[in-house]
Order: structure tokens, then sequence, then C-alpha cells
């Protein structure tokens, strides 16, 4: 099963640059896209319906604003809308769900933060719950992977210039320690490190163009623990650029 996932910055924009055409060509059995800005309604029709593919979206309501979408070979026996936290803040990002036999697939877009006004308390929160809904979630008979923009970076492996960049949102300390929590106590694994261990693989770029500037690896695939050596190979596509992200693909021994 291959799983294609992307940050697109608006999903018009990733299609004038050849998203769509380029996706026809992948053989990914699921397509997990992050950050649409665009409402569901906008995308009834071509290019947004890939032939092959049941396409599901979940808007934000408010326009041109995030939005993720999950494309599938195989229709889904169930869809699951945001995360269902109590406090509500998980509707800051944005969450889709497709369950089938034995293995959910999620598409999510992390909600991002700065320093000088409360995003970053809302940050805080949904990673709190987050962490929380994954704990919860373990203990369940079935297996997850969730693709998507998580807004931060894990290692200093996974920043250009880390010195640089450590007082920043998105690899200061609590995140960083958020993330290691994750993968060491909480029970998932890095999907894209089961497979790929250079220190210089970098999916999104703060200045919008690939290349300029610092590279961060903010974009994960991440699964149940249960799933690691199911991960057969894992890249970060470079050669044409949709966003200021970076395509994960990532090829499991899995079938939906």
């Amino acid at each position: 099963m291959r799983i294609i996932s992307l940050c697109v910055d608006g999903i018009h924009q990733a299609a004038q640059r050849g998203l769509y055409e380029w996706l026809a060509e992948q053989d990914a059995d699921i397509i997990c896209l992050q950050d649409l800005k665009a409402q569901e309604y906008e995308l009834d029709g071509d290019p947004f319906h890939l032939d092959g593919y049941f396409a599901y979206f979940f808007d934000s309501g408010i326009e041109y604003t995030n939005g993720v979408a999950i494309y599938s070979r195989h229709q889904p026996k169930a869809l699951i809308f945001g995360l269902g936290f109590n406090s509500g803040i998980d509707m800051q990002g944005r969450y889709l769900q497709a369950d089938f036999e034995q293995i959910s697939i999620g598409s999510l877009l992390a909600p991002a933060a700065n320093l000088d006004n409360d995003s970053m308390d809302v940050k805080v929160r949904f990673f709190d719950d987050m962490q929380a809904h994954l704990d919860k979630i373990t203990r369940k008979r079935r297996e997850f992977i969730f693709c998507g923009n998580w807004q931060m970076a894990h290692t200093r492996d996974d920043v250009q210039n880390w010195q640089d960049n450590d007082s920043k949102p998105g690899f200061l300390p609590h995140e960083q320690q958020w993330m290691s929590q994750l993968f060491n106590e909480v029970g998932y694994c890095d999907a894209f490190r089961e497979a790929n261990r250079d220190n210089d693989e970098y999916s999104w770029w703060p200045s919008g163009n690939i290349g300029e500037g610092d590279g961060w690896r903010t974009d994960y695939q991440v699964i149940s623990e249960t799933l690691s050596n199911r991960v057969e190979y894992a890249t970060i596509y470079k050669s044409k650029q949709f966003s200021s992200h970076l395509p994960i693909i990532i090829d499991y021994d899995l079938e939906v």
C-alpha cells in the first residue's frame, strides 16, 4: 500500500502547478492532502476528483481557511470528521479519518502558532488533547496511520541550521518533548524514520520556496508501533514544487 501525504498551501494553487497530473501517475492507494484553503463545494469536479478514487473533504466553513482531504482507491467503511475533543480545540486545525477493516488513516492539519499571540496556547491545548486521544486509541484493536502537517519538527536532524531555529515555534523545547513522548512512550512511530535515516531530509521551507532558506521536516506519517516493521520504503519527493511543502511517499506491506 502506497500513501502520499502533502500540505498544499491552497488546493487551487497546487492544482495549477500540476499536482493532480502528478498524483495520477503515482499509483497511490491513499492520498492525504492538508491546508486546502477551499470549501467542499468548490471542489466538485475536475481536477479535484481523481479517476479511480473516492474523494472526501472536510473544510472549515470559512473561506480560504485550512481544510483536509482523503482520496482512496477503496471505499472506507466509515468516515470520521474531527477528533472529537471535548474542548472543541480540535476544530482549530482540521482532521478527517477513513476507517477500513482493521486500519484507520487520517489526514491532519495541526494549528500553527506564533510567539506573539494566543496561538501558542491553542497549539499546546490541541496537542495535549491529541496525546490523550492517541493514548486512548492505542488500546483499540485497530491500527492507525496519521498523515499530515504537524506544525513541528522532532529532532535536530529535522531542522536545517537547528541552532538558529531552536527558539522558533515548531522547534521549541516543549514541542520536541511532545514528539519524543509520542514516539517513545505513547506507542507510535515516525514511519519515515523507519526506512530513511538521512539527516538532510526536509519537507517544508518557511520561505515558501523549496531550497530557499532553512528546511524543516514537519510533515509526518505517524503510525501505530505495531506497523513499524511494515514500512518498506519512504521518500520525500523533490523534483517538482506544488507548495512550500514536499510530498511524503511511503510504501507499506499492508492492504486496506
